[in-house]
């Protein structure tokens, strides 16, 4: 009889263990579910997060050399290169590379994500203005770009380049300061003034360097070079969203089976860089040279410098700028369409959802 009694609690614990298994599974799949509702809802999103994190890694130490050229004098490139590498190693081409990590992942994410609603927004106001969609336009097949495409896609892009100026803005400054930090300390003054404020950024991290910035300049040394840095950013996202969007257009008209073949995306991420940076870098030089001076210039007000479209010195690092960005955007752009296309593919079991309390959402 005990022995009976045992092996019916023993059947017991087992069924017990059996559906507790069950239940860890069902939960497992209902995370799952959700977590593939919740990535298909913000696809946009979370595609060009993670795409970010991979481009901005890969080209980094192209930004690096890109800022030294415009922010000091070197011989060429390469002299740049060397100079880097002896004085530095090899760590020295990804230096404050923590910062651009976060703080372009954040900037892309929120700046796709404005660029998307100001997109369909544009384009419910132009149709009801001239009766023409102008995202229709731009999904038919063999359809080129119009008036109203470009117009669509270039001030959508130009509300996204400014909206997010006020996040960028902080981390770029703080991201500059890394990278020139050891030039800046081994560049003195002829009066030697402010010396002890050049070094006093060498080798630090983002918040240390924000700190610092702000023991200096006060709060909103944060924001030193605002207004070119907002000026850069309209004009620059305005162009590359409205490039991007009309050479993929005329290299992937057959839009009905594949609305983005690899080689319209890879070229057309590649030429957003590529005429962006041509237009707006004198306007670039002039932000990272004026915020080089606001970093060593302590209390005092910093030199100004004037936007130059004809004069070289502003075009220094333009080959560079516009090498990495080539390299940078045809990553991001490859890897962005891929992740939404696998992220458009997940099916979600609907009915599992709703069984256990979780309805379709909107």
């Amino acid at each position: 009889m005990p022995e009976r009694n045992h092996d019916r609690a023993a059947i017991s614990t087992d069924r017990d263990r059996s559906t507790q298994d069950i239940q860890r599974v069902s939960r497992k799949l209902i995370r799952g579910e959700q977590a593939k509702r919740w990535m298909k809802k913000y696809r946009t999103e979370v595609a060009a997060s993670s795409s970010s994190l991979l481009s901005t890694f890969v080209a980094y130490p192209l930004d690096s050399v890109k800022t030294r050229l415009q922010a000091y004098k070197f011989h060429s490139f390469s002299d740049c290169v060397r100079q880097t590498y002896r004085t530095e190693g090899f760590h020295g081409f990804w230096r404050g590379v923590w910062s651009p990590l976060l703080s372009i992942t954040l900037v892309r994410t929120v700046s796709f994500s404005i660029y998307q609603k100001s997109k369909y927004k544009l384009d419910e106001w132009i149709y009801r203005a001239t009766g023409t969609s102008p995202l229709v336009i731009a999904n038919t097949r063999d359809a080129l770009p119009t008036l109203s495409t470009i117009a669509c896609f270039g001030l959508a892009g130009a509300t996204a380049g400014a909206a997010i100026t006020t996040i960028a803005c902080p981390f770029e400054l703080t991201k500059l300061s890394a990278q020139i930090s050891v030039l800046m300390a081994d560049t003195k003054d002829s009066d030697h003034k402010n010396d002890a404020v050049r070094k006093s950024y060498q080798n630090l991290g983002t918040f240390r360097t924000a700190r610092k910035l702000i023991e200096h300049r006060g709060y909103m040394g944060l924001y030193s070079g605002f207004h070119l840095h907002l000026l850069r950013d309209t004009i620059g996202t305005g162009i590359y969203f409205m490039t991007y969007e009309s050479v993929k257009q005329l290299l992937a008209n057959a839009r009905g089976a594949s609305p983005t073949t690899p080689l319209a995306v890879v070229t057309a991420g590649g030429m957003c860089g590529l005429v962006s940076w041509a237009c707006i870098f004198p306007i670039d030089t002039a932000k990272s040279i004026y915020q080089r001076n606001c970093l060593i210039s302590g209390k005092d007000k910093a030199n100004r410098p004037k936007i130059q479209f004809l004069n070289p010195r502003m075009y220094r690092g333009l080959g560079v700028s516009m090498s990495r960005s080539c390299v940078v955007n045809a990553i991001f752009f490859s890897a962005f369409e891929f992740s939404k296309k696998h992220i458009n593919g997940f099916s979600i079991d609907e009915e599992l959802l709703r069984e256990n309390g979780l309805g379709i959402e909107r």
